[in-house]
């Protein structure tokens, strides 16, 4: 089964009126998404009224997620699905902090708090098990807490993972270049907290080598990928790239998204 998916960090709208405000942006964004059709998006950034514009522009997709202050205010990191394909059977949140549950906590030298959305996803009219879609953002400024913060996704993937007898994608914005200890444990090159996680990383499956991801709305490619697509070792990853292109002269964000096509058994 492939299937197409992206991870887009959709830049929080500041409340600026310029021709980068969210009002001009969210259609670039969803031409660049409907362009690609994936059938899932992990998105970071987006407030809960960006996303409700996203998604009447979109017509077809549904997201689910939370936002990530108490009461579910603040960015989400939602995770879009195209209802034509796919069905949710569970889904869930926790926050990146030594109270998972706890809605808004902040642990380490976090600067803000950070969580992880995840959902359990069915092919509409199939009779597959599924898999797993986790969904993040980490700090930007803590080491200590980007860390932490992706044991605690980690560890939340080996679970689920092992009690749904499903595969596993990871995507976001991951704050973190190649050569950081967190990618490195991803990619099973380091340990972390006496675990490696050993996950199959979609760059790996690129033409070209990477470059950057965040361009800050001037685009370019000079530098290293933030933005991140990984896999339980069980799914094939291919086709992967970074989309530089801009849209009617304007860039959508000020993070490039990163597409592929995931092949997963079942």
């Amino acid at each position: 089964m492939k299937l197409p998916i992206m991870t887009f960090n959709l830049r929080i709208d500041s409340g600026t009126k310029s021709e980068d405000s969210w009002d001009r942006r969210s259609v670039r964004v969803a031409e660049t998404i409907e362009r690609f059709a994936p059938v899932i998006v992990g998105t970071q950034e987006g407030s809960r009224p960006m996303l409700d514009v996203l998604k009447g522009h979109l017509g077809h997709y549904e997201y689910v997620g939370q936002g990530r202050g108490d009461g579910g205010a603040d960015e989400y990191c939602a995770i879009f699905y195209d209802t034509r394909l796919l069905a949710i059977e569970e889904e869930g949140q926790f926050w990146l902090s030594e109270q998972p549950e706890t809605a808004g906590s902040v642990s380490w030298d976090s600067s803000l708090p950070r969580i992880c959305t995840w959902a359990h996803f069915r092919c509409v009219g199939l009779a597959h098990p599924g898999w797993l879609v986790f969904n993040t953002h980490l700090d930007h400024l803590g080491q200590r807490a980007r860390e932490e913060g992706i044991l605690l996704i980690w560890d939340k993937m080996r679970e689920l993972g092992e009690r749904k007898g499903v595969s596993a994608l990871l995507m976001g914005d991951l704050n973190a270049e190649p050569d950081n200890a967190v990618i490195r444990f991803l990619r099973g090159q380091a340990e972390l907290g006496g675990r490696s996680a050993r996950l199959a990383d979609a760059y790996a499956a690129s033409a070209v080598r990477p470059g950057a991801t965040y361009h800050d709305f001037k685009g370019g490619a000079e530098g290293e990928p933030i933005d991140y697509i990984f896999a339980t070792p069980d799914v094939a990853i291919e086709q992967t790239r970074i989309v530089t292109d801009s849209v009617d002269g304007r860039y959508p964000s000020d993070h490039y998204p990163v597409t592929a096509v995931v092949r997963i058994k079942g």
